[in-house]
């Protein structure tokens, strides 16, 4: 039975507080964290950034190396605890494959640590599904460990 979407999940401790966690996280410049590997591409900017990135509905467009973009709307903050997003509106071969992506970050006390789970959900398009589940999830896998690495790295160092 097919999902109808492709997620993969991954998470780790972070050595900061939920809240410091978030507060770190959700506005980070994406390209310090979204390097790239292999033949996924880095994130060389973000432009047109409708707000600051803590308030539903504000949009932007995230421009990779390989020169494609995708237009990125938060959908959900609720502070110290989570942020979710989708990414529409692909150029590039990801436009071949998905539809959308739903991403999720949950931030969860740990005692006086947190808990960090990053969902990045993929919607393939017809006929695509056993592609993404089978090629792009096992990459984005590896790749989602890393850039959530860095993320917590950059989030304990920070003296919020």
């Amino acid at each position: 039975m097919s999902l109808g979407y492709v997620p993969v999940t991954v998470e780790s401790t972070c050595r900061t507080s939920a809240a410091t966690a978030m507060e770190v996280i959700a506005p980070i410049d994406l390209p310090t964290i979204f390097t790239g590997m292999g033949p996924l591409p880095a994130v060389r900017e973000v432009r047109d950034q409708s707000g600051p990135w803590d308030t539903a509905g504000n949009t932007r467009t995230v421009v990779l190396s390989d020169g494609s973009t995708a237009r990125e709307e938060l959908t959900g903050y609720t502070r110290a605890r989570h942020f979710s997003y989708e990414l529409t509106e692909f150029t590039g071969t990801m436009r071949r494959l998905v539809a959308k992506v739903d991403g999720e970050w949950t931030f969860t006390p740990a005692g006086r640590n947190s808990l960090v789970r990053w969902t990045y959900s993929f919607f393939p398009h017809p006929g695509r599904t056993r592609l993404v589940r089978y090629v792009v999830a096992p990459l984005w896998r590896r790749y989602a460990t890393a850039t959530l690495a860095r993320a917590i790295r950059e989030a304990e160092k920070a003296t919020v």
